[in-house]
C-alpha cells in the first residue's frame, strides 16, 4: 500500500485503490473537482455569560477562542485589638494562582465521525510542547504508510542525505565471467540512458555495461563475456514479509526486497503502480545480459574476494530517495532505506534487523522510542506499533529542521498542493480551508487510515498532529480524518481537549 493513493498499501501518484494502498489512480485536484460538493455552513454564535459558545457544524466551522483570567482576592485588614498583642512574624502576602488558559475550540463533533471506526489522535503545540489534544495517544498501533517518516528519518541520521547505493560489476574467478553484485539500489533502472523512470535520477543498466565493456576490451588476454553470475547476497532473508498480504505485489504496491533488482522490480518502469514479479535478480540480470550482449549463461552466486572492479553506478542520494518514499508513498524505496540502516548501523541485513536499525537511527533525536515496534521500513505491516504522542514529538524536531530532518520536512505531501494530499480526493469542499498548511505524511492499509505532520493553523500557531482512523474503515475515512484536521487548523493554540 502506497500513500500517493492513501489506500491500503498506498502507492504514488493515484488516488487509493479500493485493495491497498494511493496509486496512479489518483489525481491532481482541480477546481472543478471539487466545487460544489460541499456548502458551508454559518453558524450562529450565542453569547452565554460572557462567552462565546460555538457549534462546529459539518465540516465548515468557525471557531471562537476565550481566556478567563481571575480577579485578585483582596487581602483583609486586621481588626483593632484592645489588648496589645505580640507582633506576628512576617508572612508572605498570598497572590492570586495563576490560572490555566481555557481554550474553547471544540472538535468533538468532527472526532465523533463514525467513519473514524476507532480514533487514536494527538496534537501538541509546536513551540511549546504542550498537548492541546489527546485521544489515545499513548498507545502503540499500527500507522499504515506514516511509518515512512521514521524510516526517513533514520535514514536521514545514519546515512545522510548524500549517501548513494552503488551496484558494481567485476571480474568472476572463472575466464569469461562476471559478476553483477547488487548493493541495495531499487531504483537502478533498465530504461535506455536518458529516460527518467518513476525515480528521477535513477542510474542506468546500458551506462553500467559500456564502463565493463569498456574496462573488458583494455585487456586483450579477456576472452568474450560469456557468463553472467548475479551476486544479491548484500540482503539477506525472507524476500517477502511474512505478514504482507500478496496482493500488495500482484496489484503493483510492493516488490520482493532484494538487494539486486531494477526499476522497483516494475513491469513497467514509468508507472508507480505497476505490477511486480517473483523475482527482481533475474529480472535483473536478464536485463543486464541484453544490454551487454553475447552473455550464453545466468547463474546466482558470489563476487570473489578482492575481484578486479569492472564497472560501478550510483543510486540517486538519500535526500531524493526520501522524497519518493514520502511524497508519492513509494514502498519498495522505504524497504531499500530501511534495510541500508539496519546493515550501517550493524544490525543486520534481513527484516528482522529492520526493528534496532531504525530505532538506533532514531536514538540521536532525543525522543523516547519505548513500546515501538517496527516490522518493516513502508508500514504495510499490521504488526507495526507506534503511538500518536512520539509521532507528534518527532514532528517537533522535523518542524525545527534538526539535523537532516529538513529534507524530510520537504519531502511531505501538502495538502491541495503536492503529492498524496493534492488529490481529488483529500481537503476539498470546507476543507480546502487547510489548503497548503496541512504538511502531512498519509497511510492506509486494509486496517486503518493514518495522517500524521504538522499543521500551519489560522491563528498563526505550528502544532505537529498524529490521527489514526483503525478498524473497521471504507475510503470514507480520509475524509473524516482531513476534516478533523482542518478543525485543528481552525482552532489552533485554542484547541479544546473536550
Amino acid at each position: 500500500m502506497n500513500d500517493e493513493t492513501d489506500a491500503p498499501g498506498e502507492t504514488p501518484g493515484s488516488v487509493e485503490p479500493s485493495s491497498t494502498t494511493d496509486t496512479d489512480a489518483a489525481t491532481p485536484r482541480t477546481g472543478a473537482s471539487f466545487i460544489g460538493f460541499v456548502r458551508k455552513h454559518r453558524v450562529p454564535l450565542a453569547i452565554v455569560g460572557g462567552v462565546v459558545a460555538l457549534a462546529l457544524a459539518g465540516t465548515a466551522a468557525v471557531f471562537a477562542g476565550a481566556a478567563t483570567v481571575a480577579e485578585p482576592t483582596a487581602i483583609a485588614a486586621p481588626t483593632p485589638s484592645e489588648t496589645p498583642t505580640p507582633t506576628p512574624e512576617a508572612r508572605p502576602v498570598p497572590t492570586a494562582a495563576p490560572v490555566s488558559r481555557i481554550r474553547t475550540c471544540s472538535v468533538a463533533d468532527r472526532a465523533a465521525d463514525a467513519r473514524l471506526a476507532n480514533l487514536q489522535a494527538q496534537v501538541l503545540n509546536a513551540k511549546t510542547g504542550e498537548v492541546l489534544y489527546d485521544r489515545g495517544g499513548t498507545t502503540a498501533s499500527r500507522t499504515a504508510s506514516v511509518m515512512k517518516v521514521l524510516t526517513s528519518a533514520a535514514a536521514l541520521s545514519v546515512l545522510g542525505p548524500d549517501h548513494r547505493a552503488a551496484t558494481t560489476v567485476v571480474k568472476g574467478a572463472e575466464p569469461g565471467s562476471i559478476v553483477l553484485v547488487g548493493g541495495g539500489d531499487v531504483t537502478l533502472s533498465r530504461t535506455p540512458s536518458g529516460d527518467e523512470t518513476v525515480y528521477p535520477g535513477a542510474a542506468h543498466l546500458d551506462d553500467l555495461a559500456a564502463q565493463v565493456q569498456a574496462a573488458w576490451a583494455a585487456d586483450p588476454a579477456n576472452p568474450p563475456i560469456t557468463k553472467l553470475i548475479l551476486d544479491a547476497s548484500y540482503f539477506g532473508g525472507d524476500e517477502w514479509q511474512p505478514s504482507w498480504e500478496l496482493v500488495e505485489r500482484d496489484d503493483g504496491y510492493m516488490s520482493n526486497i532484494t538487494a539486486l533488482m531494477v526499476d522497483g522490480d516494475r513491469d513497467d518502469p514509468y508507472s508507480n503502480t505497476s505490477t511486480r514479479s517473483d523475482d527482481p535478480i533475474s529480472r535483473a540480470g536478464v536485463a543486464f545480459a541484453d544490454a551487454l550482449g553475447g552473455v550464453a549463461t545466468i547463474e546466482r552466486g558470489t563476487a570473489p574476494a578482492g575481484a578486479q572492479q569492472l564497472g560501478q553506478v550510483l543510486s540517486p542520494t538519500v535526500a531524493e530517495l526520501v522524497d519518493k518514499a514520502l511524497v508519492v508513498s513509494d514502498n519498495t524505496v522505504a524497504e531499500m532505506l530501511a534495510r541500508l540502516v539496519a546493515i550501517e548501523t550493524g544490525s543486520g541485513n534481513t527484516f528482522s534487523a529492520i526493528n534496532a536499525g531504525v530505532l538506533e537511527g532514531l536514538a540521536g533525536y532525543g525522543v523516547d522510542t519505548a513500546g515501538i515496534t517496527i516490522v518493516d521500513g513502508s508500514g504495510l505491516s499490521d504488526d507495526n506499533a507506534v503511538p500518536p504522542a512520539y509521532l507528534t514529538r518527532l514532528f517537533v524536531k522535523i518542524n525545527a529542521r534538526e539535523g537532516n530532518l529538513g529534507y524530510l520536512l520537504d519531502s511531505l505531501p501538502v495538502a491541495g498542493e503536492r503529492g498524496s494530499l493534492s488529490y481529488d480526493d483529500r481537503f476539498w469542499g470546507d476543507n480546502a480551508v487547510a489548503d497548503g498548511s496541512v504538511i502531512a505524511k498519509t497511510g492506509w492499509i486494509n486496517t486503518g487510515y493514518t495522517l500524521a505532520g504538522v499543521i500551519r493553523a489560522e491563528d498563526g500557531t505550528d502544532l505537529t498532529f498524529a490521527i489514526y482512523a483503525l478498524g473497521d474503515v471504507t475510503d470514507e475515512a480520509k475524509t473524516a480524518i482531513d476534516t478533523l484536521a482542518t478543525g485543528f487548523y481552525l482552532c489552533g493554540d485554542n484547541l479544546s481537549n473536550q
